[in-house]
């Protein structure tokens, strides 16, 4: 079950919200593991097993490391870190390395949500640890912090530390529920009508032979993949987060107008925020950070993206792409990046859209060699550019091109001739908190408008569920 279903949207959802509502405060807990459960075993089925089973381990092993001192206090976390991260190997790394399961078919061998409720597991040990986080002795209390469904299946990361104050008493209002409605709704809109409609553009590029792919197609689908991956999981983040501020929950802010940046060091502030504060936070800075030689902060860098490379997937694609941003990053911290400092802003975001837009070829492309040759055609090297169209391409309508229009417009510096009231941006609950009769319009709108899309479509899930 994908938030951008008619299951989900019409019939689960609000019904959770029915009988979350009904209960007194006390039960509420109890309600959102219940369906979160039912939320997961819907399409995971016995992999639901997996999921209880990281909650009793890591249940049992915080409280261990907050009883235990000195070096059993330090072997207690180093378990609790293996078991963690042994888990995500083996469904993740080991079965495809050993040839078991075939890289097509990945997403359908794997626990939906492992990589984030692993994340997830490892900051609650290492915060009790640092008894920056208290350990929890009430079961469900963790339970719902591992396992709510909003945020379950792709994020955003969050800090037990967090969110334990309102997971154990939460305020709810209807300026809460307000602000979290439209967010919830513009999230929505932005997966089925801007992410679903430009990712054929895409689908067609990249599902075509690179060998024969024109240039000026080759760039057209890496740019609609740009726009569909950061409308794609831009829109599930502020799902997850309007969700759950109805429920009286604050999630942090997942995306912050990447595609505005005018530096790699910028865009990784910007993009998926709670990923990346969690490498920094729980590798980085623990590495040595910045605060070691120069050459060591560069290995540092490397370390971090290469990881964060091989958490999106078990393929050398990912790895390459992960070394791509790092040598950015580390070129940004030499001379070249004072030189880009320098720069006319609109060549600044030139800069970084460019790179960006080239990465996600390793995202999108199912294989390495796959990346290789679609960058091959991109910029015509070895005789990759004959005068061939897909005709997947040629079958695309005028709509398809107004949508990837509109992504350009609301997500890239040119959302200045939109206004940036047009923006989605999904900042935080607390804008537009307040009820007028132009927003609830809007809202409704967006629903109407989504609604239809979905009726008229066809089942696409979210891209982040495959990582």
């Amino acid at each position: 079950m994908v938030f951008s279903s008619v299951s989900f949207l019409f019939y689960f959802f609000p019904a959770f919200l029915v009988v979350y509502f009904l209960v007194p405060g006390g039960a509420r807990n109890l309600v959102l593991f219940a369906a979160s459960l039912l939320f997961y075993s819907w399409g995971e089925g016995a992999y639901v097993v997996v999921l209880l089973g990281y909650l009793a381990f890591n249940y049992a092993c915080g409280l261990l490391i907050d009883l235990l001192e000195g070096g059993p206090r330090k072997a207690a976390l180093a378990i609790g870190l293996a078991a963690n991260l042994s888990g995500l190997v083996c469904f993740k790394y080991v079965v495809l390395v050993a040839g078991l399961v075939p890289a097509g078919s990945l997403p359908d061998h794997l626990p939906a949500g492992i990589s984030f409720y692993t994340f997830h597991s490892i900051s609650y040990l290492v915060d009790v640890y640092r008894r920056s986080a208290t350990a929890e002795r009430n079961v469900l209390s963790l339970a719902v912090y591992l396992a709510m469904f909003p945020q379950l299946i792709a994020g955003p990361i969050i800090r037990f530390k967090d969110i334990c104050g309102e997971i154990r008493r939460r305020d709810h209002g209807w300026e809460r529920a307000y602000s979290g409605s439209r967010q919830l709704l513009a999230g929505l809109a932005q997966k089925v009508l801007i992410a679903d409609n430009v990712g054929p553009i895409a689908d067609a590029a990249f599902n075509a032979d690179p060998a024969s792919l024109t240039a000026g197609f080759a760039w057209l689908g890496v740019i609609a993949y740009t726009f569909q991956l950061y409308f794609d999981f831009a829109g599930y983040s502020n799902m997850a987060i309007g969700m759950g501020r109805i429920m009286g929950l604050s999630y942090p802010v997942n995306f912050d107008l990447p595609y505005c940046s005018k530096s790699i060091t910028e865009f990784w502030r910007r993009w998926h925020i709670s990923l990346s504060t969690w490498f920094r936070d729980y590798l980085y800075i623990p590495l040595g950070g910045n605060r070691v030689s120069r050459s060591r902060t560069f290995i540092n860098l490397l370390t971090v993206f290469v990881l964060c490379g091989l958490w999106h997937g078990a393929a050398f694609s990912f790895v390459v792409w992960g070394l791509y941003h790092g040598a950015f990053l580390i070129l940004e911290r030499t001379r070249f990046g004072a030189a880009l400092e320098s720069r006319p802003p609109a060549l600044r975001h030139a800069y970084a859209l460019l790179v960006v837009t080239i990465g996600w070829v390793f995202f999108r492309a199912p294989t390495l060699a796959g990346a290789i040759d679609y960058l091959r055609s991109m910029f015509c090297l070895g005789g990759a550019c004959t005068p061939y169209v897909p005709m997947e391409l040629l079958e695309l309508t005028p709509w398809h091109a107004l949508w990837l229009l509109v992504a350009a417009g609301l997500s890239t510096p040119l959302r200045g001739l939109f206004g940036a009231a047009l923006s989605l941006r999904g900042a935080g609950p607390e804008a537009g908190a307040t009820a007028s009769w132009s927003r609830t319009a809007g809202s409704a709108a967006l629903l109407v408008l989504s609604a239809m899309a979905l009726a008229g479509g066809t089942y696409n899930a979210f891209l982040y569920f495959r990582f």
